[in-house]
């Protein structure tokens, strides 16, 4: 009698640093989340990066952001994204591509991680329309100076900026 073995899940992983997650990340995740058992989005460290936000209160943010997906897993992340990958037992990456700059540095990722980790492979996906102009750091500029950004963040993350532009002001 042969042994029927459980499908694996097929899990795959939206790395960033979130600094805030925008309506963007969010349409991209929602549609990822479809097409996968199980998405954990990685919340980046970024030491390379001076980010407005904490890592805790990135993590916050998206966790808050995604309360309605329960297949999808919030969890922090530094160092190689495929060793990530590896330590997860995802199948795929998932990046999210406004334009055609976008595309030249995420096929020049893909790449390099297809050397790192054969097994992975990359999913590029494109924001709907009208997400493709929105970026985290024109989010974080506008905020800075005033501008209304509840069409570009959720209400929480409008409100996290609010918060974090108030104090820098005083």
């Amino acid at each position: 009698m042969n042994a029927v073995s459980a499908p694996s899940r097929r899990i795959a992983v939206y790395s960033g640093t979130f600094d805030p997650i925008t309506l963007g990340h969010e349409d991209v995740i929602g549609r990822a989340a479809s097409l996968f058992d199980e998405l954990i989005v990685a919340v980046a460290v970024a030491h390379h990066k001076k980010t407005l936000f904490t890592l805790e209160q990135r993590i916050a943010m998206v966790a808050a952001s995604l309360a309605h997906c329960p297949q999808v897993r919030v969890l922090p992340f530094e160092g190689l994204i495929m060793d990530f990958c590896r330590e997860h037992g995802a199948c795929a990456v998932v990046r999210g591509i406004r334009n055609l700059t976008d595309f030249d540095y995420e096929a020049q990722m893909a790449a390099m991680n297809r050397k790192l980790l054969p097994t992975v492979d990359t999913v590029f996906l494109l924001p709907q329309p009208q997400w493709q102009c929105i970026s985290s750091t024109l989010v974080r500029e506008i905020a800075k100076l005033g501008g209304d950004v509840s069409g570009m963040v959720s209400p929480g993350v409008a409100r996290q900026l609010q918060v974090i532009n108030g104090a820098a002001q005083r």
